[in-house]
């Protein structure tokens, strides 16, 4: 039996991280691409000689010919410059907007019934750009935002409360950035409350933290951001998919009627499984949750109009 390929387009930090993430877990042959030459051909190389060590058992290639990804099932697409202190995952828009667009049409070109994981920032307005360039369906192209956003959440709140991450379920809805709504009314702490928890005020400082926790690691790394938790993240929503897992996942999916939003592709729960998106999973939200999140959409419909307006 053929095992299921993924491409990951981008062989930087998250890239590479990515293939280590999907190659440990097992999730098929993968595929790294990279338009730097040798870049990805030597990464490839390195994990495939890690093989024998951590016991992958797929296949691991680089290349920067687009040929080698026919047949994908799934694709990652880390493609596109990073953040640096002082930017914003804003300030990547014009920059980003042409290299996703080149990228996923490529893919498309060689695996028509690919399903699209975009990690590239800013996410929610390049899963946009993703989808008017790929043709593909909806449901067959997904951003990675949540999935991350809430574990930063769930990790800054195992520090504040001296516990293992593991005892904190937390979640995110909203764009991938300042807008972001993080929802305490359903954050636990040991099945408990995160409010009979943590303090108000301790509160209030996760959250903020957690908007700011990727500016917070490209401050201290000086030349590049965050990519463990990233590529992490990302093979996480690779998983439900290839594994019809229908795991319901924080990520930008993409929302007509669905919260009232219009047609967008914002951060909400949906349930991933072999066939991409399968449904949006509707909370029930209060007058402020409700009101915070469609702030964080309209940022989100600001970024896809100056995609409108750089004809992207």
């Amino acid at each position: 039996m053929a095992h299921p390929k993924i491409t990951i387009v981008g062989a930087g930090n998250v890239g590479a991280t990515c293939a280590l993430w999907a190659a440990a877990r097992g999730l098929g042959d993968v595929v790294l691409v990279d338009v730097v030459e040798g870049l990805a051909e030597g990464k490839a190389l390195d994990l495939a000689q890690a093989a024998p060590i951590a016991g992958f058992a797929h296949k691991i290639t680089g290349t920067t010919d687009y040929a080698a990804t026919a047949g994908s099932r799934l694709a990652i697409v880390t493609a596109g410059l990073a953040r640096r202190p002082g930017m914003s995952r804003d300030d990547l828009l014009a920059k980003n907007a042409g290299i996703v667009s080149g990228v996923v049409q490529s893919l498309v070109r060689a695996s028509p019934d690919v399903t699209l994981i975009i990690v590239s920032n800013p996410v929610d307005a390049m899963t946009a750009l993703a989808h008017r360039a790929s043709g593909l369906p909806t449901s067959r192209v997904v951003g990675m935002a949540g999935v991350l956003d809430s574990a930063r959440l769930r990790a800054f709140i195992a520090m504040e409360a001296g516990i293992g991450p593991d005892q904190v379920e937390a979640l995110v809805l909203g764009g991938h950035g300042d807008s972001m709504v993080p929802l305490v009314r359903h954050s636990t702490i040991g099945g408990r409350p995160l409010a009979e928890r943590l303090p108000k005020e301790t509160i209030e400082r996760i959250i903020e933290r957690t908007r700011g926790a990727g500016a917070e690691i490209v401050s201290s790394l000086k030349t590049g951001s965050a990519f463990y938790a990233p590529a992490a993240a990302a093979v996480e929503m690779a998983q439900a998919i290839l594994r019809d897992e229908r795991r319901v996942l924080p990520c930008a999916a993409y929302c007509d009627t669905e919260y009232g939003v219009g047609g967008y592709f914002v951060g909400v729960p949906a349930r991933l499984g072999a066939e991409g998106v399968l449904e949006v999973v509707e909370l029930d939200l209060t007058e402020g949750e409700r009101a915070a999140f469609a702030k964080s959409v309209e940022h989100v419909k600001s970024l896809v109009a100056k995609l409108d307006g750089l004809g992207a």
